[in-house]
């Protein structure tokens, strides 16, 4: 697929909570899509600031609690999009971002643990 493209249906992937649904919007063009996995894709992550970059260039903290290995391939998934919907909505961590994200994570005494800023926060078993 052209890289273009793609990078303009990432960007136009929307979530409708009032018809649960997924839909990506080009122009006056909108449709329902399937969602097999993640509609969402994490982009960049920034350990200083413990944002997260997602495909449709909104940004917003990571939620290190909801962070889980994707069954498919091993690749990261996160929550995101609280604010649309309670349980949020996946997310899947892009190479870069996903090397971001293991640059900041530290072993000590056992436990795996995520650098943010000044901050050492406990990681779910991944």
């Amino acid at each position: 697929m052209n890289q273009r493209l793609r990078a303009a249906f990432d960007r136009s992937v929307r979530y409708l909570p009032e018809a649960a649904v997924f839909v990506v919007q080009l122009g006056r063009f909108r449709g329902v899509i399937e969602v097999e996995e993640a509609a969402f894709f994490v982009r960049s992550f920034d350990p200083v600031t413990g944002l997260i970059s997602l495909s449709d260039r909104s940004q917003e903290p990571l939620a290190p609690a909801s962070l889980r290995v994707s069954a498919r391939d091993g690749a990261f998934l996160c929550l995101v999009k609280r604010s649309l919907i309670a349980s949020g909505l996946l997310a899947r961590f892009g190479h870069a971002a996903q090397a971001q994200l293991l640059g900041a994570v530290e072993e000590s005494g056992g436990q795996v643990r995520l650098r943010l800023a000044d901050r050492m926060l406990a990681l779910p078993e991944l």
